[in-house]
């Protein structure tokens, strides 16, 4: 019963705390309504406005392909009417066409038959250098002929072409046959002055007498055989004489070669490190020795020592080579006992 009085008596304030909880609650919701609404409009918005680029960007790459399709078709135009206008101008005024091809034409007739020509005369000087080498070869043989002539055969002899053992005779026979021995001209005596007989009765001496002429040749004939040409040999005879190269070359020759070799080496080290007084290019250049000098040995003397001669003085090491591993026995005694077998005994 006491608690129920106790509510009874708290029954108008918690009345009074329901509606300010509930009016409270209306106030915020009011609110809340209106921050909702707030931000669905703003993201609205947003996608409206981002929908709207989007549109504004599909139909600006639209009108810019349909403007450059225009543009081209335009450019187009106006290029084939300038090239269609150009090339009537330049066939009407500069080049005429027909004229142009009657003259390709007549320069073409005038190559095929140039050519044409060319060619008959190419053929005509091949046949003519064909014929010009039988004629050659065909002389060349008569000469060989002529010159074996001493091996045509005879009636009691057969040559060498004409062997009794072939049905049919060679070639070279028949031609040895029509080809007439090869003679050589004799040289011909120019007659001397003669004296006349009224000339002798003038003599008063022994002195004033003509001289006896020279006997003519006995005629003999020529010796068959493979002998040579009588200019040949005389040529061979009296061919100038050819020095050997001892004898052409002059006996300080050498020396000369070097001294020459040394001066050249001189104005070369000398010409080659060109030297700038006004400049630093040559400090920051390292120093090359020559070879005569950066030797550790010291520079040789040319031409007072030969390159065999040996220097003790110079040498390295005193020490002879010594041997490291020990000979073998086999070695020692290859090459002095064999057997009858070919062993080492």
């Amino acid at each position: 019963m006491a608690t129920l009085a106790r509510l009874q008596a708290r029954s108008t304030s918690v009345a009074h705390q329901y509606y300010y909880r509930n009016s409270v609650v209306d106030i915020f919701r009011k609110k809340e309504n209106d921050a909702a609404v707030k931000i669905q409009s703003w993201f609205r918005g947003c996608q409206v406005r981002a929908y709207i680029r989007y549109l504004h960007r599909v139909a600006t790459i639209i009108q810019k392909q349909w403007r450059g399709y225009l543009g081209r078709q335009h450019y187009q135009l106006i290029v084939k009417i300038q090239r269609r206008w150009r090339g009537y101008q330049i066939r009407k005024y500069c080049f005429n066409y027909f004229y142009f091809k009657e003259y390709l034409k007549a320069v073409s007739e005038t190559n095929d038959a140039v050519r044409e020509a060319l060619e008959e005369f190419a053929e005509m000087k091949e046949r003519e250098e064909k014929k010009a080498d039988l004629e050659r070869e065909e002389k060349k043989r008569d000469y060989q002929a002529r010159k074996m002539h001493y091996l045509l055969s005879t009636k009691q002899i057969p040559g060498i072409y004409n062997s009794p053992f072939r049905k049919d005779p060679d070639p070279w026979e028949l031609r040895l046959q029509q080809a007439k021995p090869l003679t050589h001209r004799r040289p011909k005596v120019k007659p001397k002055h003669s004296v006349s007989l009224s000339s002798w009765l003038a003599c008063t001496s022994a002195r004033s007498f003509p001289p006896s002429g020279i006997l003519p040749p006995i005629d003999r004939k020529r010796c068959q055989g493979p002998f040579r040409d009588v200019s040949e040999v005389w040529e061979q005879r009296y061919k100038p004489l050819e020095p050997t190269l001892r004898v052409a070359e002059p006996m300080d020759g050498l020396k000369e070669a070097r001294a020459q070799l040394q001066r050249q080496e001189w104005t070369r080290n000398v010409n080659d490190n060109m030297f700038l007084p006004f400049s630093s290019y040559h400090k920051n250049k390292k120093y090359i020795p020559t070879m005569h000098l950066s030797s550790k040995y010291g520079p040789d003397a040319y031409g007072s020592q030969h390159f065999r001669d040996e220097n003790p003085k110079k040498w390295i090491c005193d020490k002879d080579f010594q041997t490291v591993l020990p000979s073998f026995d086999l070695f020692s005694k290859y090459g002095k006992l064999y057997s009858k077998a070919g062993q080492i005994v």
